[in-house]
């Protein structure tokens, strides 16, 4: 067997990216949180002015927070990272 056909087992340096500085992380969720609650609002307004405004607020903080946590936040860090990795000019 030649050693062309054998997989290249090196470790190969990757670029560390950091963990999101404050303002990096409140940006993203701000980025995330604004426009989920637009939406929401937006598409059930009608049926949440009905609502008290305490309950509106929990129906709303419970349909937006796994939207942001398990949909959008995933996808914002990993375009930080694309970001953060890309070679400057």
């Amino acid at each position: 067997m030649s050693s062309s056909s054998t997989p290249d087992l090196t470790p190969r340096a990757t670029p560390v990216v950091r963990p999101p500085s404050k303002h990096q992380l409140a940006l993203m969720i701000w980025v995330a949180v604004f426009p989920t609650l637009t939406v929401l609002n937006l598409t059930l307004g009608p049926w949440l002015a009905t609502l008290p405004s305490v309950l509106r607020t929990l129906v709303l903080a419970t349909i937006a927070v796994p939207i942001v946590i398990y949909g959008l936040m995933p996808q914002l860090h990993k375009v930080r990272v694309r970001l953060a990795k890309r070679p400057s000019a």
